[in-house]
């Protein structure tokens, strides 16, 4: 009589588990990673009010606000949420601080957004040290205090 083979053997189990260790042991630095960059975005999200607003001020007044106050925003309620602690201006850049349930990488790190002119007079939007367009010049804006690390900045803010 044959013996009939039920299940399998301990090696073949074992190996299979190696091979799901390895897999979780690359993929949840990974995803660590694009969670971190999901809770960035909500930074720029954010600013995109504040981008408005310094933008109008400074093609009504052809000078950059200093703070969020001169840009028409409220300064004493600075935007914020679940993973920005507040957004402030300082002449023309906006700088997203992170913090509150924020990834303890990105906590009480900041993010700017720098503004440039075009030759048509509109204003472009730079994202920390990532590189600047051509045509474009910088008129007198506060300067970039980005202290976020590049690999969880969106792609459009890494140098």
């Amino acid at each position: 009589m044959r013996k009939i083979q039920q299940g399998f053997t301990l090696i073949e189990l074992m190996i299979v588990v190696a091979i799901i260790g390895i897999l979780a042991a690359i993929a949840i630095p990974a995803y660590q990673d694009y969670t971190i960059r999901a809770q960035v975005s909500e930074g720029l999200t954010l600013a995109s009010a504040a981008k408005a607003s310094v933008s109008e001020t400074f093609a009504d007044r052809g000078a950059w606000p200093v703070d969020l106050d001169a840009a028409g925003m409220d300064a004493a309620n600075p935007p914020s949420g679940k993973y920005v602690t507040g957004i402030t201006v300082d002449n023309g850049t906006i700088n997203i601080a992170y913090g509150n349930e924020a990834n303890a990488a990105i906590g009480a790190l900041v993010l700017s957004l720098k503004p440039y002119v075009s030759t048509n007079n509109d204003v472009v939007w730079v994202c920390a040290d990532a590189p600047i367009p051509a045509g474009v010049a910088d008129v007198g804006s506060g300067a970039d205090g980005t202290s976020l690390d590049p690999r969880y900045r969106p792609s459009n803010c890494r140098p």
